[in-house]
């Protein structure tokens, strides 16, 4: 008889398995890409979950032209404002500058330098530009110091000058990033769950009930030779707290501060989204929602039209 072989435990694609150190993953934004002078990413807070009425439209569906119902998640999404300019050259930082009129509360987050004299207009040299947004997170009652991530823009180098000229000192809303129908991807960290054994942790099989030493342990560690636990071996350690990406999920709303008593969050005070499925992270965690990787044909044709949401 063969010897029976199963997939191995746990993907080698996240390691190590700790948390993460801060809650705000870095993208790299040269690999998404926009045809749109705009920014390719805003900074939202999930507030939880509802039941989606949708009209679905998708060509070819099963259920085209019917009512059905989908799991949806609503992602509450404040104004942001640009904190400061970056201008890169050779993929370094040769210059930032920081705008006026900040909030008090970023004082208490950043450190300003003592002079800031220079201007946009003075810049001549470099090959890419970015900017640090913050959320004015004060406005939905979360908390009171804003979350600060760098973005990139779409569009050539005179599109992005003209960007950041026009937007500085504007507040940026969701409606002027996305749009409904869109897809985006949604980065940020996956809930925490503390140490955890084997078994919760890589989903290896429980032993038989009269094992030596436990059920919930790996039967063997490695062998006699070489004397040493290779870093594959499944062990108890941390779960939860992870940088994780959700790829293309799908806009099916946008609204304003009509949702009210979402649990384990309160009411919805500024713009939000509606995403079909499910999103990484407990309530009120803070997630990028970026322009789409790696689009998908599937994902693309399905067209909801939402009704309302249970």
């Amino acid at each position: 008889m063969a010897a029976p072989k199963s997939p191995r435990k746990g993907s080698l694609q996240f390691w190590p398995r700790k948390r993460a150190r801060k809650f705000l993953p870095r993208v790299n934004w040269s690999a998404l890409s926009s045809e749109k002078p705009r920014i390719m990413g805003f900074l939202c807070y999930k507030a939880g979950m509802k039941s989606a009425y949708v009209s679905d439209n998708t060509p070819n569906s099963m259920t085209l032209g019917k009512n059905i119902i989908l799991p949806a998640t609503i992602l509450e999404c404040p104004n942001m404002k640009i904190f400061s300019v970056r201008f890169y050259k050779n993929g370094k930082v040769s210059k930032e500058i920081i705008a006026e009129n900040l909030e008090k509360e970023l004082k208490k987050k950043v450190k300003f330098p003592k002079s800031r004299n220079k201007k946009i207009e003075d810049m001549n040299e470099y090959d890419d530009i970015r900017i640090i947004v913050y959320s004015l997170v004060k406005k939905i009652g979360l908390k009171k110091t804003p979350d600060l991530i760098e973005l990139g823009i779409g569009g050539t180098l005179e599109e992005k000058m003209k960007f950041v000229k026009e937007n500085l000192g504007k507040e940026i809303t969701i409606m002027d990033v996305f749009n409904k129908g869109d897809l985006i991807d949604v980065r940020g960290l996956t809930k925490g769950k503390g140490f955890q054994g084997p078994v919760k942790r890589f989903g290896i099989k429980l032993r038989f009930h009269k094992s030596e030493k436990g059920q919930r342990k790996v039967g063997s560690i490695g062998p006699w030779h070489p004397t040493r636990v290779t870093f594959r071996v499944p062990m108890a350690g941390q779960l939860g707290m992870f940088t994780r990406i959700a790829y293309n999920n799908k806009i099916i709303g946008i609204g304003k501060g009509d949702i009210k008593n979402i649990k384990n969050y309160g009411d919805i005070k500024t713009d939000y989204i509606v995403v079909s499925g499910s999103v990484q992270g407990p309530a009120k965690r803070q997630l990028v929602i970026t322009s789409p990787l790696r689009v998908t044909k599937k994902q693309i044709k399905k067209n909801y039209n939402l009704i309302e949401l249970k």
